[in-house]
């Protein structure tokens, strides 16, 4: 009977680890690459996670140009990887062609929705995040103006735009908001010298703080608002050690979450598709604290965010979503 029972838990054992080995995650990243310090990144530390926690190896890769991103989708598939993660609004018609070709691999995609049975789509509520890091700039900026930097022009930054504009003007109603978009194009994810000359030409009309959402470019935003005395707003993953004293806070959209856990509902056969919208209530975006930012940020702001963060997830306040209309109230 002893040995019986140890055969039955050996069995199990084995099970289990073929149960687990089951997950091949692969991630494709957009233009930036891995090393961006904002949107991939994130997407590479939840990865990295992944592999540290499970022990399980990932493969990924670094787009270049448009092309390859089907090219790197189908040579995952055909290797056997499951799933699949691609990061960003580009990717979806390569991932749409290539999950119908492989209709039993697990695909997922990041700020976009592609409607296949084999896909989860994964989207934030950018404007949540967003509004509160306007409250603080409102906070923080004594002129009454505040500048926001956005990479390529499309809906999406404009939601991080509008959701700004809406916590600055809820704290300072008379207050103003430079915008600029740094392209049209994917280069505008990777242009740290114009990003640098547009929060210039922002500070020089009067802004004391700026927000980017703008990838790489945002590195030149950054620097830009150090060296002139003023306060930059990071994006997407904490960007407040990059100049510690002269980052306010940073906006953070938790693509690491979305990705470590497609890769850990594989592994423990939980995998789900359709889409989910990832906000403030679920955990999705957020503000940034920590020991580089603590010291600009007064009682009465802290008290101003949490007070934000409150409302907006009991639903007494509602941020606008540019993308319902393409158009932005504040």
């Amino acid at each position: 009977m002893k040995r019986l029972i140890l055969g039955i838990t050996a069995s199990l054992m084995l099970a289990g680890s073929a149960l687990a080995m089951d997950a091949k995650p692969a991630v494709v990243y957009d233009k930036g690459g891995k090393n961006d310090g904002s949107f991939n990144q994130s997407a590479y530390d939840g990865a990295e996670k992944f592999k540290t926690e499970t022990g399980i190896d990932y493969r990924d890769f670094e787009i270049t140009d448009d092309a390859q991103r089907e090219q790197a989708m189908r040579r995952f598939a055909e290797d056997g990887h499951s799933p699949i993660v691609v990061i960003g609004f580009s990717q979806a018609a390569a991932l749409e062609k290539v999950a119908k070709e492989f209709p039993d691999t697990k695909f997922g995609i990041v700020d976009m929705v592609v409607d296949l049975p084999n896909v989860r789509s994964i989207v934030f509520k950018e404007q949540e995040g967003s509004y509160l890091v306007g409250v603080m700039a409102a906070q923080a900026a004594a002129s009454g103006k505040a500048g926001f930097v956005g990479g390529m022009d499309i809906p999406l930054i404009r939601r991080f735009a509008c959701g700004y504009v809406g916590g600055f003007k809820s704290v300072k109603a008379d207050g103003e908001v430079f915008q600029n978009m740094t392209g049209t194009t994917g280069a505008a994810w990777n242009d740290p010298t114009k990003g640098g000359e547009l929060a210039k030409s922002q500070i020089d009309q009067g802004a004391d703080v700026v927000f980017h959402a703008a990838g790489g470019t945002g590195f030149g935003v950054l620097q830009a608002t150090a060296d002139a005395g003023k306060l930059g707003i990071g994006v997407d993953s904490n960007q407040n050690g990059l100049h510690p004293g002269k980052v306010l806070t940073s906006m953070l959209k938790r693509v690491d979450v979305a990705v470590y856990n497609a890769f850990k509902d594989v592994q423990d056969d939980k995998w789900s598709t359709g889409f989910s919208v990832l906000g403030l209530a679920e955990g999705g975006v957020d503000y940034a604290m920590d020991d580089n930012n603590k010291p600009l940020v007064t009682a009465e702001m802290a008290a101003a965010v949490e007070a934000a963060k409150a409302d907006i997830i009991s639903g007494k306040i509602v941020v606008h979503d540019y993308m319902s209309d393409n158009a932005c109230p504040y």
